[in-house]
C-alpha cells in the first residue's frame, strides 16, 4: 500500500510553505488500484501525475465531507475531462451520492466557474459512503467512520496488503470523547493521519478567539488519541493556513512528548506499507 500526500493544508490554500500549501488530497495505491481521498486543491497535481502515466484511468474517490476546501480542486482534475477515465465517487452519508453530485455541479456553475460539470467527459458513478459499511475496491477494504465535525464528516480506514491507514481529517476529537466504536475502528493503524489544526492555546482562546466547536483538534489531542488506539505512526494533518513551517515543526515536536512517532503530514510525502517496503 502506497500513500502519497498531495494536499495537507486546511481551510484555504497558501503559498510559500515547504510542508505544503494545498488543501486536502491523499492518494492510496496498491496492486494497480487507486483511491483518492478528498479533492482539495492538491488533486490538481495528482491529476498531472496521472496524465503523465497516460490513460485509461480507473479511480475510486472517497469524500470526507463537502466543505469547500475538500472539493474545490475537482474542477482542475484533468483526468475527469477524458472519456477514458472512470470515476466511482463516494459522498458521505445516506444521501451522499446526490449531495456530492449536486455540490460538484454547483461549484462549476456561473458565476463560480466558466464551464459546467457536464463538460467533463469521464464516466462518473455517484454512490453513498455509510458509517461502518465497508467498501471493497480491488485489494482495498475501505470502512467509513462517523467523526464529530459541523454538518458531519467521515474518516476512512483503508486496509490492504495486511496493513491499515486511517484518514481522519476535520475531526474535533480528544481521548475523553473517543467512543468505543471509533476507537475500535482506529485501533492499531499503521498510519493514523489525524486532524491537528490548532495548538491548545488557540483551541481554548488563550491565543486569539476560542476555536472549540469549530470541528478541529489540537496536536496534543491527536497525539493522545494515537497513543490510546495503539497507532504505530501519526501524521498531523489539516494544517492551519496561518501556521508557518516553523510553527508546524514545533507543534509536532510538542506532540512527540506524548506520542514519539509523530510528524506533520508533508505535501509530496510518500509512505509505503507492506511487502513493497
Amino acid at each position: 500500500m502506497d500513500i502519497r500526500f498531495y494536499g495537507v493544508r486546511g481551510s484555504i490554500a497558501v503559498s510559500g510553505s515547504r510542508i505544503g500549501g494545498n488543501t486536502a488530497c491523499v492518494e492510496v495505491t496498491s496492486q494497480g488500484h487507486r483511491l483518492i481521498l478528498d479533492a482539495g486543491t492538491g488533486i490538481r497535481a495528482l491529476g498531472e501525475v496521472m496524465m503523465r502515466e497516460g490513460p485509461p484511468h480507473k479511480v475510486a474517490m472517497f469524500f470526507s465531507h463537502l466543505h469547500w476546501d475538500h472539493v474545490q480542486g475537482f474542477p482542475f482534475f484533468t483526468p475527469a475531462y477524458l472519456p477514458t477515465t472512470e470515476l466511482t465517487m463516494y459522498g458521505p452519508g445516506a444521501n451522499g451520492a446526490q449531495a456530492l453530485q449536486s455540490e460538484l455541479a454547483a461549484q462549476m456553475q456561473p458565476p463560480h466557474f466558466p464551464v459546467p460539470l457536464s463538460i467533463m467527459r469521464s464516466r462518473m458513478d455517484f454512490l453513498s459512503a455509510l458509517h461502518g459499511k465497508t467498501v471493497e475496491v480491488g485489494p482495498f477494504k475501505v470502512t467509513p467512520i462517523d467523526v464529530p465535525h459541523p454538518q458531519g464528516c467521515l474518516a476512512y480506514r483503508v486496509e490492504a496488503d495486511g496493513h491499515s491507514f486511517i484518514y481522519a481529517t476535520d475531526v474535533e476529537l480528544c481521548r475523553e470523547d473517543l467512543t468505543p466504536e471509533v476507537a475500535r475502528l482506529f485501533e492499531g493503524a499503521d498510519v493514523l493521519c489525524l486532524d491537528a489544526q490548532y495548538t491548545p492555546e488557540e483551541y481554548d482562546g488563550r491565543k486569539g478567539i476560542p476555536k472549540k466547536g469549530w470541528g478541529h483538534s489540537t496536536m496534543m489531542d491527536a497525539a493522545d488519541v494515537a497513543k490510546t488506539v495503539g497507532a504505530r505512526r501519526l501524521c498531523l494533518f489539516h494544517h492551519d493556513p496561518a501556521h508557518t513551517d516553523e510553527t508546524l515543526e514545533d507543534m509536532a515536536e510538542q506532540a512527540r512528548t506524548l506520542f514519539p512517532v509523530c510528524e506533520p503530514a508533508r505535501e509530496g510525502q510518500r509512505l509505503i506499507l507492506g511487502r513493497a517496503a
